[in-house]
């Protein structure tokens, strides 16, 4: 019969994300740890040749900084705005008309 470790207590998040750096190598070995320290402790920055190259980040968090695309955000800001009712006519500009002969 295999025995089976019971999970880690997952850590709760502090209100400033503790930002981890993994050099690429070990970003591939330990990738678990790198997904696990993403969504328990913040972002993890993995550096190539020393250089900040990515950033693993939550999914929740992902959701939250990318925001919702379906425009419902400025359908509501601008059902909420003061000037709502007023009404927007274009501007027309008389545009100049040159003669044609049309009889050659």
């Amino acid at each position: 019969m295999t025995r089976l470790k019971p999970p880690l207590p997952s850590r709760p998040r502090t209100s400033q994300p503790k930002l981890g750096r993994w050099q690429l190598q070990d970003a591939k070995a330990r990738f678990s740890e790198v997904v696990r320290s993403a969504r328990d402790e913040g972002p993890q920055i993995v550096t190539v040749h020393g250089r900040d190259e990515v950033v693993v980040v939550a999914a929740d968090d992902y959701r939250r900084l990318s925001g919702e695309r379906s425009g419902a955000l400025l359908v509501e800001a601008m059902q909420a705005s003061p000037h709502r009712r007023t009404e927007l006519a274009p501007r027309r500009a008389r545009m100049p008309v040159r003669d044609v002969d049309l009889s050659s």
